[in-house]
């Protein structure tokens, strides 16, 4: 084959390169994706913080499908009394929607001849959000650990697209021109869904997850409400991971469908067994009980489903260009 020949795309030079040009080539994108892991790291470090508040969140969210009601405890004195359940305006005061207990201290004035009872709310004493389960350092080198895993988490994730990009210079490269084109358009289909399983487990799977694992302590009679740090941050950090690759799944069995392994009436046909696969997913990338296995089975399988009339589309649209076939 010689330069001139038109099969022979000028830019897949990446073929043409030697065993040691490509190691090199590799060492580099290696070296370029260290360094810019190690760039977020430090402003990770710094931001360690906040990122931890946003790691809690869930934890706020755990009681989203419960009713809570605002309590009121009255104090006279030394004394207090309650706290008793209020409704939305029964008390003066009361900021709508709340949620806790708030304190009102009883007083008296005097209105001309008369004695008055006065109610006023201590705004001090207000509840912070509902945060019921406390997380704990228990060493003292413990908070230094935790502190290196929530920045190396964030890390990953901040510095994602400039690692992808430098690995894809050296891979990229390997294939042909379309083949490139079909690379990126299932690069950003990707990011949409793994984007897609993370805020659908940060917002909806995760608060579900960590109230049943207190609701199961409680039933067993264990104390649920102290959790290591370094635990729960882990498990929130790989809970978001493990969906955010779950999500990949459509891709990988939309690949398959695309190179001909697998056809619409052989996904069709495996619908209960993908089911059962979902299932375990869900026990293995979540806490182990019923509840957070649905919550995540329910959408792999309905992604599962999306893949099955995609599938039929493609091989209409194939017969119908090509009737003969």
């Amino acid at each position: 084959m010689t330069p001139d020949d038109p099969e022979l795309d000028p830019e897949d030079s990446g073929a043409r390169k030697s065993f040691w040009e490509h190691v090199h080539d590799l060492r580099t994108a290696l070296l370029r994706s260290a360094i810019a892991i190690g760039a977020a790291l430090l402003i990770c470090l710094l931001l360690d913080a906040k990122i931890v508040a946003i790691l809690e969140h869930p934890l706020q969210r755990m009681r989203m499908f419960e009713h809570a009601k605002a309590l009121v405890t009255l104090k006279w004195g030394d004394g207090k009394f309650g706290p008793f359940a209020v409704a939305p305006g029964e008390m003066p005061d009361l900021p709508p929607g709340s949620v806790g207990n708030y304190v009102y201290t009883l007083g008296t004035t005097k209105i001309g001849t008369q004695q008055v009872l006065t109610l006023k709310r201590d705004p001090k004493a207000d509840p912070a959000p509902p945060l019921e389960v406390r997380l704990h350092n228990l060493s003292p080198a413990e908070a230094f650990f935790v502190a290196f895993h929530v920045a190396l988490y964030a890390a990953l994730v901040v510095s994602s697209p400039f690692w992808l990009f430098f690995l894809g210079e050296f891979i990229v490269p390997a294939f042909k021109r379309h083949e490139r084109r079909a690379i990126g358009a299932w690069l950003v289909w990707g990011v949409v869904l793994a984007s897609i399983g993370v805020l659908l487990t940060y917002y909806f799977l995760l608060p579900v997850a960590l109230r049943a694992s207190i609701k199961y302590s409680e039933m067993l009679g264990f104390s649920a409400f102290d959790w290591r740090a370094d635990e729960y941050i882990g498990f929130v950090c790989k809970f978001l991971l493990g969906m955010g690759l779950g999500f990949q799944f459509p891709l990988v069995v939309l690949f398959l469908v695309k190179i001909g392994l697998v056809t619409h009436s052989q996904l069709a046909h495996y619908r209960r067994h993908v089911l059962v696969l979902a299932l375990v997913l869900g026990a293995v990338l979540t806490t182990p009980e019923v509840i957070t296995q649905i919550a995540m089975a329910v959408p792999l399988y309905l992604l599962y489903e999306i893949c099955i009339w995609v599938s039929w589309y493609w091989e209409w649209k194939a017969k119908k260009a090509n009737p003969s076939v």
